[in-house]
């Protein structure tokens, strides 16, 4: 297929890089044209807006990092909505909020056009190996044209319903389970920490037992060797993922008290001046109540 991609930071990259890989012809765009460059060598065309993109290709992908970026990448003056050709599908990877969510698939239905959320479990590095989940809702026909597409950068693609505003809040739960879960080892580590144990110890008995799952693993291992300062995700995007969760719950009125510890404890790491650093930064919130130095 001749697909576009829109946003082209460290995940859009990879994910672009495994569609051109897998054979696809591949028009892209970036705020930072630079970003594009190694893409263009391998044959990737570069447009200069949205709408360039948009109509050259049968589907694009975006990957951007919040509601408004989307908002104007999709409905911008020069914004995909405005080029895409009708029954032309726009697959969004980025984490939303419910309402942008139906913004998205309201606005393009009403240009004749199909929204799927194409949501994304990984790091950059699952990315660029084509290991990616993809957590998806659409149509079943659109899904059908999407598939070679997804399968070029996901190892297992589910399937939640035919809402696409299904997948946004899946994803936005799946990512509540990865920082709550950081917050927990953040707390074991501390603990024992203070108690004479070595982490790295602590980490050796967890996953090689029960708690073996990538969470603990990936992330586990960043944090017991201090690995802040090269983000696959900033603690900006974590405060950004909660408050979004949170007002989720409020719109559904579940209550969600352990997010709201996640969301003051991401708050906490940026007053401590790591906005900027990855979200596994969260284990020196807990030694610092520790009072560990």
């Amino acid at each position: 297929m001749k697909v576009g991609f829109v946003g082209l930071g460290a995940m859009g990259h990879a994910m672009a890089e495994r569609l051109l890989k897998g054979g696809h012809e591949l028009v892209v765009t970036n705020r930072t044209r630079a970003k594009a460059d190694d893409l263009v060598a391998q044959g990737a065309v570069f447009a200069e807006t949205p709408a360039d993109v948009a109509r050259q290709v049968e589907a694009v992908f975006s990957m951007l990092f919040d509601d408004a970026s989307t908002e104007e990448a999709v409905f911008g003056e020069h914004g995909i909505a405005t080029a895409l050709a009708p029954g032309g599908i726009h697959a969004c990877s980025s984490t939303l909020s419910l309402e942008q969510a139906r913004r998205l698939r309201d606005g393009h239905a009403e240009h004749g056009q199909v929204y799927v959320s194409a949501n994304v479990l990984g790091r950059p590095p699952a990315a660029k190996a084509g290991e990616l989940f993809v957590v998806t809702a659409c149509a079943d026909e659109a899904l059908k044209r999407l598939r070679p597409l997804l399968e070029c950068f996901g190892s297992k693609i589910f399937e939640v319903g035919q809402d696409p505003v299904q997948a946004n809040l899946a994803k936005l739960s799946l990512n509540f389970m990865i920082y709550s879960t950081i917050e927990q080892m953040a707390e074991v580590f501390a603990l024992n920490e203070k108690a004479g144990t070595d982490p790295h110890k602590i980490f050796e008995i967890m996953t090689g037992s029960f708690y073996n799952a990538p969470v603990h693993k990936n992330y586990g291992k960043l944090m017991v060797d201090h690995e802040y300062d090269h983000p696959g995700a900033p603690v900006t995007l974590g405060l950004k993922d909660m408050e979004m969760f949170l007002k989720a719950g409020g719109e559904h009125a579940v209550p969600l008290p352990y997010a709201s510890v996640v969301r003051d404890r991401l708050l906490s790491a940026i007053s401590a001046g790591d906005a900027g650093r990855d979200f596994v930064v969260l284990l020196e919130r807990a030694r610092q109540d520790s009072g560990l130095k």
